[in-house]
């Protein structure tokens, strides 16, 4: 459950938590035309620092170029808005999600004049894949829901309703009883995790899925600057399922994954059945930077 807090910011003011309610017929509810953002505040010792706001917000608004819809704020002033969404709350650390909507108005899939609403809540959240996950790691399983071909939506939005996808794929891998499901795409190379994007070692080399078929992540951009400066050799390309059962390390990226370490997929252990040397090294380096430890990257860091 949601660990609820005081204030949500709507259309450039505060509301009550209780009261940030939108119209049963609102579009983006019905048809899923929205775009929003995943975007964690770390604690440090100099204050709540926005782990790589900037890039967030760009993209929250190339999602929204993508989706041909134009929120009346600025890349500006959404900034502010989720600084001040923290501040409102009294946030140390949380989970930042940011909300571009179609609203209430025209039913049916043409929106014509509806409103462009945007909204931002803060919450605490804590490991998505829980503690146990982040430092002994998950059990994955490929889903028999391949993600979606790059011309059958659009892979570069973080669209909402894309993630009906996702969700299919996690509540079948929960049912199973794994702890997240491993998405191919439709050429039946790995893709993505429901939410995260994912990384192999293989003879001490980093492989990833090339762009074409995955969302861009945030995180999974920040590992890869981060291996290339720790001297770890990296690759995109593409990677089969049976790759993956033979890696070394397997491991996920993502705003809530963090950096998610997998022991098991499909029943096979990967590697030693444990995180592996090269995930430990990027997960550390990765949790340091966060917590504004490491002076070479508080470029990173927006400070509250």
């Amino acid at each position: 459950m949601l660990t609820e807090t005081k204030k949500i910011w709507m259309d450039g003011k505060f509301v009550n938590w209780a009261d940030a309610n939108v119209h049963i017929l609102t579009h983006t509810l019905h048809y899923g035309t929205g775009a929003f953002e995943g975007i964690r505040c770390y604690k440090t010792k100099s204050g709540s620092a926005v782990f790589r706001l900037r890039e967030h917000v760009d993209r929250l608004f190339d999602s929204c170029h993508i989706l041909k819809i134009d929120p009346l704020f600025s890349q500006k002033e959404i900034s502010r808005a989720i600084i001040d969404t923290v501040k409102v709350n009294k946030l140390k650390e949380c989970y930042i999600r940011p909300l571009v909507y179609i609203g209430y108005g025209a039913m049916g899939l043409y929106p014509k004049n509806n409103p462009i609403k945007v909204a931002i809540a803060a919450w605490p959240w804590g490991a998505y894949l829980g503690e146990e996950g982040i430092k002994n790691g998950i059990r994955a399983k490929i889903s028999s829901f391949a993600r979606q071909h790059v011309n059958a939506t659009m892979t570069k939005s973080k669209t909402c309703g894309d993630y009906v996808n996702s969700t299919l794929a996690k509540r079948e891998a929960l049912a199973c009883g794994y702890e997240e499901a491993l998405l191919l795409d439709t050429s039946g190379f790995v893709s993505e995790g429901t939410g995260q994007n994912i990384f192999i070692v293989r003879d001490d080399v980093l492989l990833t899925p090339p762009l074409p078929s995955i969302l861009e992540g945030i995180t999974r951009k920040s590992i890869i600057e981060m291996a290339e400066k720790e001297k770890v050799k990296v690759s995109e390309t593409n990677i089969t399922r049976d790759e993956i059962y033979i890696a070394d390390e397997v491991f996920l990226t993502g705003t809530a994954a963090e950096v998610t370490p997998v022991r098991e997929v499909d029943g096979r252990t990967i590697g030693g059945g444990k995180p592996g040397p090269v995930t430990r090294k990027l997960q550390s380096l990765f949790f340091k930077i966060v917590k504004g430890e490491v002076k070479a990257y508080n470029s990173w860091l927006t400070y509250i």
